[in-house]
């Protein structure tokens, strides 16, 4: 890729520097008039050299990833960020909203001739209705404003399949629902999606462009960008249908070569995929004296593998925030960032680019490099994202602004560090009753998937309505992506089996915890080791011991159905009944069981007793 036309903001600071180089040259000529030289040096060689490039230039790279579309500021404690105080203490700093972030954005780059802005995957999917509602072509649009040069595709982009990617990148009105606005057509993304390690079964090659070359005055750095290899995992069967999915490490290292064989010595991957660092604040020196590794997950073992001709990786997926360093496979160190998700962070990287080389000087001082910021909001806003934001909460307001129920408190989700969440028992719950009619598939439990629940339901929502209300935007925003729910028979065996797959297999370094129904109960004893953290003997339907050799009919989203995030023994299920949406389930419960007299309180998650 070439570089764009020049910003507006870069083309001003050009003009601004001219400007100075002009007057300092004529403060010169005053102070030593006619060109005498009391040195005695060659004026002409003197300003030659003045004006000669360095050898090495710092180029500034702006990231962030896993904005799911959060063009607002997300709800309640996903939309803060954890900070370390002086004293060690910790406060909760509210951050994130488009309107900050390219505010954010747009000083980080002032004064920086070069600079590039690049994310991590995920800007697209289970995001908020504002943008969901309209297949995120509001999060596209924001992002072309926001100058995105390049981005990896992550998991999410692959909700609506191949062909809603293919559009996203390309443009044209949506196959079903059309265009959105008279006489506008949707013009697709500005920069582009790199999707790598991503390709079509039968013809193997990539469905979307592998790399990319950003160049600016002579600089040149490659961009590869690769989503993980276990995206079919945790993505519907449709959405992935066709397409293969390839190692990490090996695609990375193969174009690695490619654009070293082109002349591009200088190259930054992206990769969504992430870590877990040793403290949730953001400004957690992951790198000091005493904090081990600072960070463990999949990232360490993909960071350590990759060849060293690739300089610096930007990370997403996990929603973590932090900037470590870990040493490639010659043992130098190299960068290693994410900026948490929803837009709360960005990161700025300096990477130093000799122009001999052609290669990015690597620093041996430890995250000497780059620092993660907050977007917070108490700068101004961006005049032209609250103009986009009006425009399409205008064409949802009809939709979105609608109350559907009511809570006498914040009911904690997405933002709780919790295995059995207050949330996720009412959504399992609003599962169960919607399906346990004979008719409608008899259902006796209910499982809901974690990382299904994208918020949380706060009682002081933004927007104008009253405390404690829940709009049907809101609740979109839990739920957004319309899975449908299936009833399935499962013996009493397969469903223990499925328990312990929580927290064995793929999921036993970071366990899955699903969110039961209320009729579901058993204990999770984390003083043992994979599947033995469940406790059979404890497991219980009404109170009562699951029989092995029994029949239950089990409730779960198409998602889990189909033996997403791991759950193997759910796809050995029989006798599929498919029901209502999940959000259509969990909208009539709100609906049945609160009002404003009598507003829904939170659960008190005590469904899975936890031994430490």
């Amino acid at each position: 890729m070439s570089a764009r036309p020049q910003r507006r903001g870069a083309a001003r600071r050009l003009a601004t520097g001219v400007a100075v180089l002009a007057a300092a040259a004529g403060v010169l000529t005053a102070a030593n008039p006619a060109g005498a030289d009391p040195a005695g040096a060659d004026p002409a060689a003197d300003a030659s050299a003045k004006h000669r490039p360095g050898r090495t230039v710092d180029v500034q790279l702006l990231s962030f990833n896993d904005l799911h579309g959060n063009l607002e500021p997300p709800q309640g404690s996903s939309g803060t960020v954890t900070e370390t105080q002086p004293d060690g203490t910790t406060k909760a700093v509210p951050a994130g909203g488009v309107e900050y972030l390219a505010t954010a954005l747009r000083n980080a780059r002032k004064g920086h001739e070069y600079s590039v802005t690049a994310a991590g995957g995920d800007m697209i999917g289970a995001s908020p209705l504002m943008s969901g509602l309209f297949h995120d072509e509001p999060t596209i649009e924001a992002l072309n404003k926001l100058d995105l040069d390049v981005t990896s595709v992550g998991n999410h982009e692959f909700d609506e399949g191949r062909a809603e990617l293919n559009r996203i990148q390309n443009g044209g009105c949506h196959p079903k629902d059309g265009c959105y606005e008279d006489g506008k057509t949707f013009q697709g993304a500005d920069f582009p999606y790199l999707a790598a390690n991503v390709t079509d079964e039968k013809t193997g090659k990539p469905i979307l462009k592998p790399y990319t070359v950003w160049q600016h005055k002579g600089v040149k750095i490659g961009f590869i960008g690769v989503t993980l290899e276990g995206t079919p995992g945790i993505v519907t069967a449709e959405g992935v249908k066709g397409l293969k999915f390839h190692d990490e490490v090996e695609t990375i290292n193969k174009y690695a070569k490619e654009l070293n064989r082109k002349g591009v010595k200088s190259i930054v991957a992206l990769i969504h995929e992430g870590g877990l660092p040793a403290s949730s604040s953001y400004d957690y020196d992951c790198d000091s004296p005493g904090a081990g590794d600072g960070i463990s997950g999949p990232i360490v073992d993909i960071a350590k593998n990759i060849t060293p001709q690739v300089d610096a990786l930007v990370t997403g997926h996990t929603h973590q925030a932090y900037t470590c360093t870990i040493p490639d496979p010659s043992g130098t160190p190299r960068t290693v960032t994410s900026a948490a998700s929803f837009g709360r962070l960005y990161t700025d990287t300096t990477l130093t680019y000799d122009r001999r080389t052609g290669d990015i000087v690597r620093t041996s001082v430890r995250g000497a490099n780059a620092a993660n910021h907050v977007v917070n909001r108490e700068q101004p806003k961006a005049p032209d994202m609250t103009s986009l934001i009006g425009r399409w909460n205008k064409l949802a307001a009809p939709i979105a602004n609608k109350p559907i129920g009511y809570v006498s408190a914040d009911i904690n989700g997405r933002g709780s560090t919790a295995y059995e969440t207050p949330l996720g028992d009412v959504i399992a719950d609003a599962q169960l009753e919607a399906l346990s009619p004979a008719d409608k598939g008899g259902a006796q439990l209910a499982l809901m998937n974690p990382g299904g629940i994208r918020s949380d339901l706060a009682y002081k929502a933004s927007g104008s309505e009253g405390d404690g209300v829940v709009t049907y935007g809101e609740a979109f925003t839990v739920q957004p992506f319309t899975n449908m729910m299936n009833v399935i028979d499962l013996t009493g065996s397969q469903l223990i089996t499925a328990l312990q797959q929580q927290v064995s297999g793929s999921n036993e370094a970071s366990p899955k915890i699903l969110q039961v129904s209320r009729s579901l109960t058993y204990t999770l004893d984390l003083t043992k080791s994979g599947k033995d953290r469940i406790v059979t003997d404890s497991v219980k339907l009404n109170g009562e011991p699951i029989d092995p050799a029994k029949t239950y009919r089990v409730a779960m989203n198409e998602f889990l159905a189909g033996g997403g995030d791991g759950f193997a023994a759910f796809k050995e299920g029989t006798n599929k009944l498919v029901g209502a949406s999940d959000l259509d389930t969990f909208t009539a419960y709100l609906s049945a069981h609160s009002s404003q007299s009598e507003p829904l309180d939170p659960p008190k998650a005590d469904r899975i007793t936890i031994v430490k």
